[in-house]
C-alpha cells in the first residue's frame, strides 16, 4: 500500500517508523507542520516527524495551510492508496479526504467518542479516568468524528502521568495502525459510527488551567499535577513568585487548614492544605531554575509553616 503520512510531534514517530519498516507499505511522502522557533534560544527546529523522514530520505512537505488548490493537486498527482494521519495539527478537507481509495486513517489517543480534540491524554489523567486507549478511525471533515475501525483499551495507574501514558500509547498506536491497514487491505474490518451522546472534548491546555486551585480536593489537584507532567507543568505561587509542581502525592481523610496553607516542611515533602485533604509536593521548580527534589530545594530555599501557596503576594 502506498501511503502518505501526516503527523508532527513525538507521538507520531513510532507510527511512521512502523510504516517504514513494514514491507507491505511504502511511505511516498510525509506532510508535517512548518518549522517553528523553539527553546530558550528560539532556534528554528524541524518537527520530530520531519527529522525521521529526512533520515529515511522520504520527501517532506510543510504547507502552512493544507487545504489549498496547490496542495490538493500535489496530493492527487502523488497517487497514494491511503493517508495516515497522527497528530498532524490541521483539518483535512472533504476533497482531500476523498482522494485515496482507502481514505484517511487517523490514530487517536483516546477511546472515542470520548476526548475528541488536541489533548486527549492530558484530559484523561486530569479527569481521573481509570482507562484510556487508542482508536483508529476513517476520517471525515469533523474533529475526530469519523467512523471507528479498531480500538484497544489501556489502564491508567494511580501514579501514571501524561508522559507515562504518552509513551505507552504511541507504541500501541503503531501496532494498531499496522493492524488496521492490513485489515482494510484484506477487507476484514468495517467502519462503525461513533456512539451518539457519549462524546467529550479535550481542548488544548491553557495557562489558566495549569494554575493550581488549592480550594479543590487533594485528589483533583493530584490528578492535575500528573496530568500536566511533564508539560506544561502545574503552576502555583509562593511569595508572588511562580512555582512549578512536578511530582506530588495526595493525602485523604485528614483535617487541614485554609486551602494553600503550608502545613509541614521536611525532606519528605512540602505538605499543603487543599479544599479536602493535603498535597505532599515531592518535586518542584522555581522559575528559571532546574527541577529538583524537595530535599535538594530546601538546601538552598526556605518555606514558612503557615505560609500560603497560590497567592500573588505574601
Amino acid at each position: 500500500m502506498k501511503v502518505i503520512f501526516m503527523g508532527t510531534p513525538d507521538f507520531a514517530v513510532p507510527c511512521l517508523k512502523g510504516l517504514i519498516k513494514d514491507p507491505n507499505h511504502e511511505v511516498i511522502g510525509v506532510f508535517t507542520q512548518p518549522d517553528r522557533r523553539k527553546g530558550r534560544g528560539k532556534k528554528i527546529q524541524g518537527t520530530p516527524v520531519k527529522i525521521l523522514a529526512q533520515e529515511e530520505n522520504i520527501p517532506v512537505f510543510q504547507p502552512e495551510k493544507l487545504n489549498t488548490s496547490e496542495t490538493y493537486e500535489a496530493l492527487k498527482n502523488m497517487g497514494a492508496d491511503a493517508y495516515v494521519v497522527v497528530a498532524y495539527g490541521q483539518i483535512l478537507s472533504k476533497e482531500i479526504l476523498e482522494l485515496p481509495p482507502f481514505g484517511a486513517v487517523n490514530v487517536h489517543a483516546s477511546l472515542l467518542p470520548k476526548y475528541r480534540g488536541a489533548a486527549p491524554i492530558h484530559w484523561a489523567v486530569i479527569n481521573g479516568e481509570k482507562e484510556t486507549g487508542i482508536t483508529t478511525m476513517q476520517m471525515d471533515e469533523g474533529l475526530d468524528t469519523g467512523d471507528m475501525l479498531l480500538q484497544q483499551r489501556v489502564p491508567i495507574g494511580e501514579t501514571d502521568t501524561t508522559g507515562d501514558l504518552h509513551d505507552r500509547l504511541s507504541l500501541l498506536g503503531e501496532k494498531l495502525l499496522l493492524e488496521t491497514l492490513d485489515k482494510l487491505d484484506k477487507k476484514m474490518v468495517a467502519p462503525v459510527p461513533q456512539p451518539e451522546g457519549e462524546d467529550s472534548y479535550a481542548p488544548k491546555i491553557s495557562k489558566k488551567l495549569a494554575e493550581i486551585d488549592w480550594k479543590s480536593s487533594a485528589k483533583d489537584i493530584y490528578n492535575l499535577i500528573r496530568g500536566l507532567h511533564p508539560f506544561p507543568g502545574a503552576q502555583t505561587r509562593y511569595q508572588g513568585k511562580p512555582l512549578k509542581v512536578h511530582r506530588a502525592r495526595w493525602i485523604k481523610n485528614i483535617e487541614s487548614k485554609d486551602p494553600g496553607t503550608i502545613v509541614e516542611v521536611s525532606k519528605e515533602g512540602i505538605f499543603v492544605a487543599a479544599g479536602e485533604g493535603q498535597i505532599q509536593i515531592t518535586e518542584l521548580q522555581l522559575s528559571g531554575k532546574k527541577r529538583m527534589a524537595v530535599s535538594e530545594f530546601l538546601a538552598g530555599n526556605s518555606l514558612e509553616i503557615n505560609g500560603k501557596l497560590g497567592e500573588e503576594n505574601e
